[in-house]
């Protein structure tokens, strides 16, 4: 609905190997362990026992506290220890004490570490907890101090330490010294700066460990203003580095200035000069990292950025400089020197590095992308032949680069305008299995038949969506987290995976349960960016881990979630619309943050401008609402969704490109290409924003019909068997 907020999404390309696990039925679904039977007479405590087999306590942790606690009650009355009844002890003991019930609670603590020992650090934490309730302080100071005494490594100490702190400040600063990642200690220092701000150590430690919280800019800002003579350059490094990941480039370079000199620290101040519009400041910044740092990874692309700030034949040296130092880089430096030459008229010398790059780096994204842009060309020109045989390679040499599944797709759609069915239907069945989870995916699968929805049919399908209740156990961090995350005790959960990673860079496993934590936050939005940006990993090991984390159903159900589902469905159901599309459209318009704004002023999960919401609230007679609650949200995006429907005879593709371009450029746009082909139609669009938008709603759409719908699971499952993808087109 607002051109200037919807963020477009590129696909990456999938391995094949999902297609044989993404049939789902979440009332079989493995997720870790689920199926592993119980073992009956078993001589094993409780926590050596399977921690994610069936449990009817963990299915209770979803309820509110009165709904669940009859049953908790029966199952923690038990005579036989047993894991069940310790979580059921532990879940009623912290709904107690929410309560403010303490006395119950100690009934339900009592002992329960010696049964519960993967929980005994939280236990007498708690424990302490209940007897503070009940006015007994010198047991509840007892118990924390046994907590420190017997479990000192454990990061729940920080929690002891932040109560005893309340009564003997010794207790903080010992926080602070052994505990500085954990949250619970980013509270004590706030407390103190609050008392007296006059403490840049202290500030000076919140920027370091909880550089994205509340209020860490003002204190960025501060330091720099009052206390830049105390400042270290490893200080002036930190700080740099928060107004870098805040994109506040201006104040990155005159911190970057004072940092410490690293290969990363110079080629962003570099950056950031260049990025504020200081080109000659920029350009010398450039040399300096490219002088002192020659062979470092950011010199490469420092030595491109400054061939962009220079005239030709300076600029000529230094690509070439790129490509006989940094083969990484060769290519698109490779493609930037041709660009240089053909701007100075030199159409002979530009050919020669195009052939170089098609020659020396044919696997290369960048030899992907030119290849491309030719194939493009004969195209537009009538000429399919030789655009297919320009875009061909791209499927044999870059099957996973970004162009890939839209380049085999267009080989497609030439196949069938020369006359070629089978060849069409080869390439359609291919990118099924080799780009299983692309929009492209889903144009093969309608023009092979397959009852997936097109645009003009897509608003009357009603998939049967079958999804899981809860999302897989997360496989890093600590057992006491992981089992603290299977109670659905989430805030708990967050705080000591905070404690545990701290500010390192994390590891794929750890990024991953980092997501998945976020989403069970309702987080959405950083969760799933937590999960998307594990594509942007270089490491090959790190590459490895991703790509076998991707051949999971979980990746896929946290990638694609469903928050307020119920909510979307009642909703659709009224309009009269597909509840995947308008699932779709909101993880696209939102990521399905309910009080996210735009910079144009669109609010919530469907994106609604106050104006447009003002005038369908007219149009519904709805007096009072809030475009800030999911329901009365949906509610109105839903019906202009609807609205965009009815005035284009329910084609889908008209009515999701008005929804962000706006009717007045979608009438314009089938004036001017007047074509009956979609796909055409979509190219031709002018506003790459729109392009991008309608290819990421309904590869949100495709997505959210493979992981969900079984019958197209089955189906995809049943390609897979039938045809094994090659890693080339063969025709």
């Amino acid at each position: 609905m607002d051109k200037s907020n919807s963020s477009t999404r590129q696909f990456g390309n999938f391995l094949l190997a999902l297609l044989g696990s993404i049939a789902l039925n979440p009332k079989a679904v493995n997720w870790i362990g689920q199926n592993t039977p119980f073992k009956v007479g078993s001589n094993q405590t409780p926590q050596e026992e399977d921690l994610d087999r069936p449990s009817v306590v963990l299915s209770l942790s979803t309820l509110m506290p009165e709904q669940r606690e009859a049953q908790l009650e029966s199952i923690a009355s038990s005579d036989t220890p047993s894991l069940e009844r310790s979580r059921a002890r532990y879940f009623l003991a912290s709904d107690l004490i929410k309560k403010y019930e303490g006395g119950p609670a100690l009934i339900q603590l009592k002992g329960l570490e010696e049964e519960y020992p993967l929980m005994a650090p939280y236990i007498l934490l708690k424990r302490g907890r209940a007897y503070e309730l009940t006015n007994e302080t010198i047991q509840a100071q007892e118990t924390w101090q046994l907590l420190l005494k017997n479990y000192p490594d454990s990061p729940v100490v920080a929690e002891a330490l932040y109560q005893l702190g309340e009564s003997n400040p010794e207790y903080w600063e010992r926080a602070i010294a052994e505990f500085p990642q954990h949250p619970r200690t980013h509270e004590i220092v706030r407390a103190r700066l609050k008392k007296n701000p006059k403490q840049p150590k202290l500030m000076l430690f919140l920027v370091k460990y909880e550089p994205d919280g509340e209020g860490i800019k003002a204190i960025r800002d501060r330091l720099v203003k009052d206390y830049s003579k105390q400042l270290t350059p490893e200080d002036w490094s930190v700080i740099a580095q928060g107004y870098w990941n805040g994109a506040d480039y201006k104040k990155a370079a005159q911190t970057y200035a004072k940092a410490s000199s690293t290969p990363e620290n110079a080629y962003r101040l570099a950056r950031s000069l260049q990025v504020t519009d200081k080109k000659q400041e920029a350009k010398t910044a450039y040399l300096r990292l490219v002088q002192k740092f020659p062979d470092a990874e950011e010199t490469g692309l420092g030595l491109r950025r400054l061939a962009s700030l220079s005239p030709t034949p300076e600029a000529v040296k230094y690509v070439d400089r790129v490509v006989n130092n940094f083969p990484d880089q060769a290519p698109e430096a490779l493609l930037e020197k041709a660009e240089m030459f053909d701007a100075i008229g030199s159409k002979k010398t530009a050919a020669q590095t195009r052939q170089k790059l098609l020659d020396e780096y044919a696997k290369s994204d960048a030899a992907a992308d030119y290849r491309w842009q030719v194939a493009q060309k004969y195209a537009d020109a009538g000429d399919y032949i030789r655009a297919w045989q320009w875009a061909q390679p791209i499927a044999t040499n870059n099957p996973d680069s970004n162009v890939a599944p839209k380049a085999a797709f267009w080989i497609g759609k030439w196949a069938q305008r020369l006359g070629r069915p089978q060849d069409a239907k080869t390439t359609f069945e291919y990118i099924l299995a080799r780009h299983t989870q692309s929009y492209y995916a889903w144009r093969s699968a309608v023009l092979l038949g397959w009852e997936v929805g097109d645009f003009t049919t897509v608003r009357q399908l009603q998939p049967t969506l079958v999804k899981p209740e809860r999302l897989p156990t997360p496989s890093a961090g600590s057992e006491t987290f992981q089992e603290l995350y299977r109670l659905g005790l989430n805030e708990d959960a967050w705080t000591l995976f905070q404690a545990e990673v701290g500010d390192r860079e994390l590891t794929v496993p750890e990024q991953f349960a980092k997501g998945l934590l976020q989403l069970s936050l309702g987080q959405n939005i950083q969760g799933i960016n937590s999960i998307w940006l594990l594509k942007d990993r270089v490491d090959p090991g790190d590459r490895e881990q991703w790509q076998a984390l991707r051949e999971t159903s979980q990746y896929w159900h946290a990638l694609f979630p469903f928050p307020y589902f119920d909510t979307i469905l009642s909703w659709s159901q009224q309009r009269q619309l597909n509840p995947v599309l308008v699932t779709s459209l909101i993880r696209q318009e939102s990521r399905f943050e309910r009080e996210i704004h735009s910079p144009a002023g669109a609010v919530g999960l469907m994106q609604v401008m106050p104006a447009t919401g003002e005038w369908i609230a007219e149009q519904i007679d709805l007096k009072d609402y809030s475009l800030t609650d999911p329901q009365d949200n949906i509610k109105l995006g839903t019906w202009y969704l609807d609205y965009t429907h009815r005035e284009y005879d329910n084609n889908s593709l008209f009515a999701v490109a008005s929804y962000n371009a706006g009717p007045g450029n979608v009438s314009n746009w089938r004036q001017r290409f007047r074509t009956r082909d979609p796909d055409v139609f979509v190219e031709k669009i002018p506003f790459n924003e729109t392009k991008g938008y309608i290819e990421s709603v309904f590869g949100n759409y495709w997505n959210y019909l493979r992981i969900y719908d079984p019958k197209i699971a089955d189906l995809l499952a049943q390609h897979k068997s039938k045809q094994e993808a090659t890693s080339q087109l063969n025709f």
